[in-house]
């Protein structure tokens, strides 16, 4: 069955999740519906907070949030959930959507239910609701069941994860989504699939690099087009969307010169040039400080070109089962069968041995954003590895041919 979230867009990933927000009430429903006391009112509530709870989404997603926002507002704590809130009341209030305040009330609840900026609740009872859409408790939601099974489709990687099993089974026990103990590998693949598109997609070396020459783009931007201003505008913010790439490499605007390079660069594929990485150590990790730019041109030794650092781009990415260095099925109550009603954590080692120790991964990537400075780059980077851990923690040299090939 192909449900609606198959399609790759932010429009058609809230359809998939708004199906898939409702297939989770309506199996709930099914099976223990009167001794929950679900109604229309449930129902509707949650499929509109599966449709509406990405609709404070910037340009490029999780780009703007992260990688822009920070860098042109100090201190920023702005969030998309918290958008999403606004721009609700904005929609409702302009379109005089006729709605009555408590379904308002509690769609704005379930949007922000794992966030920082969580909003009092309403109800206390059915508390498992705001599970659905956002899961601040364990991180299984439907959200995650659209984006996983498209994105792993659209790249032609394998899934394993099945998230019909887990809507067909799940029980409410104590006001918490609890699922059969023998799924627990089930909702490991979940986790393990996460994590495997971060690695493999989201967080690929490329993909990475076009991100920071977007943010920068962005950066260089902003004080001539003022983009950091609409979020306080929820009458403005809508318009602000992926085109505006298009509408700065297109405007003629002699401030805008230094972002339309960069994004005419990303159009031609001349992107900033990969260096080289490495994992960090699982000794280092509970301590571990970011690298910056500073780190690798203080790095560098004398002769040669002088690295400037605005010359290097450093990511410090961290790939984890959405819990950090924590196991995140030690969130996740089980039961054992239908016949009884209790509920409980499965530890370490009580289903298998072959489940991982460590949950998290941190990478340490380094880009020249000129590729004459690939190889200055990358012999600072080693040089920062060993002042660093006595040794280079890098897998791989960066290859001669790359270097060579830059400074044609």
């Amino acid at each position: 069955m192909v449900y609606p979230g198959a399609v790759h867009s932010r429009f058609e990933h809230s359809l998939g999740v708004y199906w898939l927000a409702g297939q989770a009430v309506h199996w709930i429903q099914a099976y223990q519906g009167l001794e929950l006391g679900l109604d229309h009112f449930d129902m509707q509530t949650t499929k509109l907070a599966g449709l509406l709870h990405d609709v404070g989404h910037g340009p490029f997603s999780h780009l703007f949030e992260h990688a822009f926002l920070p860098r042109v507002i100090n201190g920023s704590n702005w969030s998309h959930e918290e958008m999403s809130v606004q721009m609700i009341d904005y929609i409702v209030n302009e379109h005089n959507i006729e709605i009555d305040c408590g379904t308002l009330k509690k769609v704005k609840e379930m949007v922000v239910a794992s966030s920082k900026h969580t909003l009092p609740r309403s109800m206390m009872d059915k508390q498992f609701l705001y599970d659905i859409v956002a899961n601040g408790r364990n991180g299984i939601d439907v959200d995650k069941f659209d984006y996983i099974v498209r994105d792993s489709r659209a790249c032609g990687l394998g899934c394993e994860f099945q998230f019909n099993r887990l809507l067909e089974t799940v029980r409410v026990i104590e006001d918490e989504i609890c699922y059969r103990a023998k799924d627990y590998c089930t909702i490991y693949k979940l986790f393990e699939c996460r994590a495997d598109l971060h690695r493999k997609v989201y967080k690929h070396s490329k993909v990475q690099a076009i991100e920071l020459m977007v943010a920068d783009a962005l950066v260089k931007a902003n004080n001539y087009l003022e983009l950091a201003s609409y979020i306080h505008e929820p009458a403005e913010y809508w318009k602000l969307d992926d085109t505006i790439l298009k509408k700065i490499e297109t405007a003629p605007d002699e401030e805008l010169k230094e972002s339309r390079d960069l994004i005419r660069r990303v159009r031609r594929r001349d992107l900033y040039q990969f260096c080289n990485e490495f994992n960090v150590p699982k000794d280092r990790l509970e301590h571990f400080k970011d690298v910056t730019p500073q780190d690798i041109v203080c790095s560098q030794k004398s002769g040669g070109v002088t690295l400037k650092e605005e010359d290097v781009a450093v990511i410090n990415a961290r790939i984890d089962f959405g819990r950090g260095k924590n196991n995140p099925l030690e969130s996740v109550k089980f039961f054992k069968d239908y016949e009884t009603n209790e509920k409980f954590p499965v530890q370490n080692g009580r289903i298998s041995n072959l489940l991982p120790t460590c949950y998290q991964d941190k990478i340490v990537r380094v880009y020249s954003k000129k590729p004459e400075l690939v190889e200055a780059v990358s012999e600072a980077f080693e040089n920062f590895q060993l002042s660093t851990y006595g040794r280079t923690a890098q897998v791989h040299s960066t290859p001669e041919k790359k270097k060579r090939r830059t400074l044609l």
